[in-house]
């Protein structure tokens, strides 16, 4: 059927010139159609230069508007790949006019309208994708791929999400895409190439679809959507994607997959993936708590971009505002959330069809769901007017009368008129919402046996301060309560907690996404209950929970790349400012240690990777530091003389083996390289300028400041220990190493790492341990030390009992010995424990065996200490950690109970007693030697 018989009303020219100008180049035109391009170009500045430009086409598109579309996509099919961006470009404002002209005219209904948009935004992206997929293949860049898997771009699918996904786009509307490559295609050894072929692969397809040309744009493209997108790559593998979900995932996510459906590429793997992902979106249990998130997040919205108050229609947000597209768009999603894992038939993507299908099941009541899509019909009718004027993605409405005249006049209607029903329509949309987002009430007062003093006190904070607060908190407040009393140390608790709610400026938004997120209120108890420290910078650091809430807390590691990159913007924001930087350091390491901490402490990370994280945030500080501190003391003394210093990280730093409570094993080396002093305004000999240096060094971590210490540090692993310098020369370290050290000074040197300071002198330090370590040893002769070694240290520190996991026969410090003998006789420059440990087998010190079982009982001695550090900066007991502590050592460990994890612990030591004394020489063990 053609165009003109199906026009059922037409536009008026706000502008009648500029509309007489246009039929000036379309004389053909007779009728109502020229009725409708002389409204459309006096309205439309962006539709008149279409116009213009889509002439000659124009009478092919009115002939047969949906053949024209069919053939425009077939021609595009047949493009080559070189002429395939300006081919787009052209395609894209033939779609542009013809959906246009089609919506003002009332040729089309809505979801055509959209349809045919969405349509052209799935062949877009899918040609530009394969297009770019094509190339990487040709290059030989996508291993394995040939051109027969250009169909299925080699594995790559878009997801199409929000409005792109619901088949509902407005009409000047950007995607949102998701990209992901099906990594099971490739082999293990081809992933990392593959995947960075895929990314390039994204931002040609991006680029192409993205860019403003001479010829315009295709479709302004988002790709954010994606998982934790401040560091992952454009496009992910499924896998990894799958285990964020799985993981972190959030219910605004969950929301957004509602609509999600793959859109161009291998859409069967996309397919698989949102199959997949069904446990994570749909909840086989009612999940009510996803209202109360809804209206969090429409909270936020309004608050974010100051669309809240009463409706006034100048300037009015179509989309956002009150009683906007996102209101009818999340009530529906809410009640497809809460009952859609139980009923498959709900899970429609489609705004006013999911209405339907939830009247259908009695989720909301008929005349609300009719009410609510004939709304949102006129609302994305009148979203369409405003943003066909100048192809602005814009959800506003005019704030002046012209401009409201104008809109008006596009939609062919009186302005007095479309002002009366626009309100009446977003006042009832508002109404008819907002009475949906109210939770039930919450439960009643619980006997919890808590200091009512301090709970009452509680009203008068800035996060209780308005109503709405106040109502959600007393919904959360009997169970939060109810958790802090069965915690190991109520009291205690609970005055962390009330240290938490007075910091907060404010809390609708945070005490929303508790009630929404019940899991977020386990993390709180958890910290509050459980972990002293971590109790303690949360209630001075309240606004942690601004990382929750953004969705970086739980992301994965950086890496220490990142992390350094991190520190050195946060220390640069503070200028020259010496006290500032040592404050934004101190901070930035304690929100970092914080993060590890509560990651171990909910299970995210195991106690090994604690450890190597723990060690990567005190590697960057001191890299950091270093060049700060010594700048500042160049200010009086003048830059460092001859070739500078070094910073050399012993033991667990080193080995790269942190616990929470830590301090930093150091040796600062200098090479003054013959220069006798420094060139300053204060000059010092070149031996007192190091030394001084280290001590300013040491201040920098150490001293207390406004955000606490850093670390304490030890520097008594320095040659000559406590009677030497605190600084050491590169020549007197390399002599005394050499010629002087005993025995245990080399075990030491075996975790010795550099950390900080002139890379040509961490280099040549360096080259030098692992020759020095290389230089053949007198087996019989290490043993023999060792073997007193340990015997005077059994003799100086007794453990502090059962629970002392580092400390004993067979606990970690004697494991450690032995991995630092092995190490040390085979001459490896390897610094962790368990390289040593193969190196002790290696060399014959242990059977294979005997390293196994070492390692064994080093796992779980660590794992105890990592964990038992976390939970007290005291000796752990049973009766201290209570409950939630006694629950993570035992998750941690994967023992039933504390008594047979104690059990455990006392055969584990026992065991490796005995494999330590065979391997030192010694007849018989002397027992644990503990209470």
């Amino acid at each position: 059927m053609d165009f003109l018989s199906r026009i059922t009303r037409l536009p008026r020219a706000f502008d009648p010139d500029r509309g007489d100008d246009t039929l000036t180049l379309v004389p053909e035109m007779e009728g109502d159609l020229a009725k409708l391009l002389h409204g459309t170009a006096g309205c439309s500045p962006y539709l008149k230069s279409l116009i213009e430009k889509e002439r000659d086409w124009l009478p092919e598109a009115f002939e047969a508007p949906e053949a024209a579309v069919t053939r425009l996509y077939d021609d595009l099919r047949e493009v080559a790949a070189d002429q395939l961006g300006s081919a787009l470009r052209q395609g894209k404002r033939r779609i542009a006019l013809l959906t246009a002209l089609a919506d003002l005219a009332g040729v089309w209904e809505l979801e055509r309208v959209t349809g045919t948009l969405t349509e052209f935004a799935d062949l877009a992206s899918d040609l530009a994708l394969k297009a770019a997929i094509a190339n990487e293949i040709r290059r030989k860049k996508l291993p394995g791929q040939t051109e027969d898997d250009v169909a299925t771009a080699g594995g790559m699918v878009t997801l199409a999400m929000g409005k792109m996904g619901a088949y509902e786009l407005n009409y000047s509307s950007d995607i949102d895409l998701i990209c992901l490559f099906d990594e099971t295609r490739f082999d293990p050894g081809d992933f990392h190439d593959a995947r960075a072929s895929f990314v390039r692969a994204t931002r040609k397809m991006s680029a192409m679809l993205n860019d403003l040309t001479g010829e315009g744009y295709v479709f302004r493209t988002d790709l954010r959507l994606r998982p934790d997108p401040s560091v992952t790559p454009v496009c992910l593998a499924m896998e990894a994607a799958e285990r964020y979900y799985e993981s972190l995932g959030r219910t605004w996510e969950r929301a957004a997959y509602i609509k999600a459906r793959p859109s161009a590429g291998d859409l069967a793997a996309g397919a698989r993936f949102l199959t997949a992902l069904t446990p994570f979106v749909w909840r086989k249990h009612l999940d009510f708590a996803a209202i109360q998130d809804a209206h969090d997040m429409r909270l936020r919205i309004r608050e974010h971009k100051g669309l809240g108050g009463e409706i006034t229609l100048e300037g009015h947000n179509m989309k956002l505002g009150r009683g906007g597209i996102r209101e009818i768009e999340f009530f529906t999603q809410t009640r497809q959330l809460i009952s859609g894992g139980r009923d498959p038939e709900l899970r429609d993507n489609r705004t006013v069809p999911a209405l339907g299908l939830l009247a259908e099941k009695g989720w909301v009541p008929e005349d609300v769901a009719q009410t609510l899509a004939r709304h949102y019909r006129a609302h994305r009718e009148v979203e369409h007017r405003v943003q066909m004027i100048n192809d602005a993605q814009t959800h506003d409405l005019p704030k002046s009368p012209e401009g409201m005249e104008r809109i008006a006049c596009l939609m062919g209607r009186d302005v007095g008129a479309l002002r009366q029903d626009l309100k009446a329509r977003l006042t009832e949309v508002h109404e008819l919402t907002e009475g949906f987002f109210a939770p039930d009430a919450g439960r009643g007062e619980v006997n919890h046996g808590l200091d009512e003093e301090i709970i009452n006190r509680w009203k008068a904070y800035p996060a209780l301060r308005s109503e709405r607060a106040v109502v959600i908190f007393n919904r959360l407040k009997p169970d939060l309560l109810e958790r802090l009393s069965e915690t190991a140390h109520p009291e205690q608790a609970l005055l962390a907690l009330d240290g938490f709610l007075r910091g907060l400026p404010a809390g609708v938004q945070l005490f929303s996404l508790f009630e929404a997120n019940p899991q977020l209120i386990d993390l709180l108890v958890d910290i509050v209950g459980t972990a002293p420290a971590l109790a303690r910078h949360l209630s001075r650091n309240s606004g942690v929970f601004d990382a929750v809430i953004g969705g970086d807390f739980f992301a994965a590691w950086p890496g220490e790349a990142a992390l350094r990159d991190d520190l050195c913007d946060v220390m640069g924001r503070e200028g020259a400012d010496y006290e500032r930087k040592l404050d934004a350091a101190r901070r930035w390491a304690k929100e970092w240690r914080f993060r590890i901490g509560v990651h171990h402490l909910r299970g995210v990370i195991c106690a090994r990777e604690a450890g190597a994280q723990y060690a990567d945030v005190a590697g960057v500080v001191l890299a950091a530091l270093w060049p700060v501190v010594a700048e500042k003391f160049a200010e009086k003394h003048g830059k460092m003389p001859g070739r500078g210093a070094m910073v050399l990280g012993m033991g667990s730093l080193g080995a790269r083996r942190l616990n929470a409570v830590s301090d930093l094993d150091l040796i600062v080396i200098y090479d003054a390289d013959g220069v006798e002093a420094s060139e300053g305004r204060r000059p010092l000999a070149a031996r007192v300028y190091y030394a001084r240096l280290t001590q300013a060094m040491v201040t920098a971590l150490s001293a207390p400041m406004a955000q606490g210490r850093l670390y304490e540090v030890d520097m008594r692993l320095r040659p000559s220990g406590t009677q030497g310098p605190v600084a050491t020369s590169l020549t007197s370290f390399k002599s005394y190493q050499e010629n002087e050290a005993w025995t245990w000074e080399h075990l030491a040197l075996t975790r010795a790492r550099p950390v900080a300071g002139e890379a040509a002198l961490m280099e040549e330090i360096t080259a030098f341990r692992e020759g020095l370590l290389k230089r053949a040893k007198d087996a019989a002769a290490v043993r023999k030390d060792v073997q007193d070694m340990r015997a005077r240290i059994a003799a100086a520190k007794a453990p502090s009992g059962a629970w002392d996991a580092k400390i004993g026969r067979g606990r970690l410090q004697e494991i450690e010995l032995v991995s630092q003998t092995g190490a040390l006789l085979e001459g490896s420059a390897a610094q962790n424990v368990l390289d040593g440990l193969q190196s002790a087998a290696r060399v014959g010190l242990l059977s294979d065996a005997e390293a196994a079982r070492l390692e064994e009982a080093y796992g779980v001695f660590w794992t105890v200490q990592v964990a038992s550090k976390l939970l007290s900066e005291k000796p752990i007991s049973p009766e201290d950690i209570g409950r939630g502590g006694a629950a993570f050592l035992l998750r941690e460990t994967g023992e039933d109970t504390l008594e047979t994890l104690a059990e455990a612990m006392r055969a584990r030591a026992e065991e490796a007693g005995a494999i330590i004394d065979t391997a030192l020489g010694v007849d018989t063990g002397a027992g644990e030697g503990e209470a």
